[in-house]
């Protein structure tokens, strides 16, 4: 992995062995990195609950397809929602059977884990992060800000004096902050991303059209024609719902143009968070952010011209990061394979 602000770190870490993880706990996927071996896991953070038994019935992409899909006594639930635990019991199941599948049985006292947390959380919702970690098998848990960590795995030179600005918009959260010098200098934490933009989706459908889709159709949709800003060729889209008056399913047609205006107060938020970010960054920071430009990553970076949009309106560059979705793990995953150098990103989480 080539990260330019870590170029002649060596891989010293201690005590620290190759059953160690870094890992991204995200609303919409959970990534882990194993140490020395890259990312092993990428699974959406689902699971599905027996409410009869109150046991685990699937975790992951198994759970994740039976969102809607399942009988009354099967629940399937997103335990994170807006970037923090909703539900701990799940998110502990949830991470425990992601660590045994990363781990296997290979690891008998349990992993070293540094996990990504918002950076606008409080001291409690950190807290409950860390012990979650740590009821799934942790040997010790350290937590490191998702901005910091995105910056890391995009290659910003967060070591360095310069200025360096990233925007990552998740499923969540959208994380916006200016490092320098190995810390984060200014930031804004906004709980409206991509979670956000799909509920937009359905609020418009069910409003303009008299149709009831899920959350996982809006995904969908927006991938297949979202954007957020106008593109040179429109595109057009089916969706089926079902009919808010008589209950029966129904297909209408969407276009690309209208689907932009539906999503465009999401959208404006994550603008006003970036604009709010540089009105908090000092001077001479902001000059270096009009000579390198913004980076942005997440899922969110891969909606159509988002990028573009946020050039548009804060007159600054933006430019998406060569890997978004994986930009938090990597960077997290760069403090697991550097620990020494940089644990001063990292701060120790707590156990019950």
């Amino acid at each position: 992995m080539a990260i330019t602000a870590l170029s002649g770190l060596s891989l010293r870490g201690g005590d620290w062995l190759g059953g160690d993880l870094a890992m991204d706990l995200g609303t919409a996927n959970t990534l882990v990195y194993a140490r020395g071996r890259g990312v092993l896991l990428n699974e959406p953070s689902v699971v599905a609950i027996d409410t009869r038994t109150d046991t685990v019935v699937a975790v992951g992409i198994e759970a994740k397809r039976m969102i809607g899909r399942t009988p009354d006594h099967i629940k399937a639930v997103r335990p994170l929602r807006d970037g923090v635990i909703a539900d701990y019991d799940s998110t502990a199941e949830m991470l425990r059977y992601f660590v045994r599948k990363v781990l296997g049985r290979r690891s008998f006292s349990g992993p070293r884990v540094v996990v990504c947390v918002p950076s606008g959380i409080t001291s409690v919702e950190q807290r409950a992060v860390s012990e979650s970690v740590y009821a799934a098998g942790a040997r010790r848990v350290h937590i490191i800000a998702e901005p910091m960590a995105a910056a890391i795995g995009a290659g910003l030179p967060v070591n360095q004096p310069a200025g360096s600005m990233i925007i990552d918009v998740g499923g969540g959260t959208t994380e916006v902050a200016v490092l320098a010098l190995g810390g984060i200098v200014a930031s804004t934490s906004l709980r409206i991303a991509g979670d956000a933009i799909d509920r937009a989706i359905v609020d418009h459908v069910r409003t303009q059209f008299g149709l009831l889709v899920g959350e996982r159709t809006a995904e969908e949709l927006k991938i297949a024609i979202g954007s957020a800003y106008p593109i040179a060729a429109p595109l057009r889209a089916q969706i089926r719902g079902r009919d808010i008056a008589t209950g029966m399913p129904r297909d209408v047609a969407i276009g690309s143009d209208e689907l932009r205006r539906a999503i465009d107060a999401p959208i404006l938020a994550i603008v006003d968070a970036v604009r709010t970010t540089l009105d908090r960054c000092p001077p001479d920071l902001a000059g270096d952010l009009v000579t390198r430009g913004i980076v942005l990553t997440g899922g969110g970076a891969l909606l159509r011209g988002l990028n573009a949009r946020l050039q548009h309106e804060i007159g600054v560059p933006v430019l998406v990061a060569e890997r978004p979705l994986d930009s938090v793990v990597l960077g997290t995953g760069t403090v697991v394979e550097h620990f020494e150098e940089l644990q001063k990103v990292v701060v120790a989480g707590h156990r019950r």
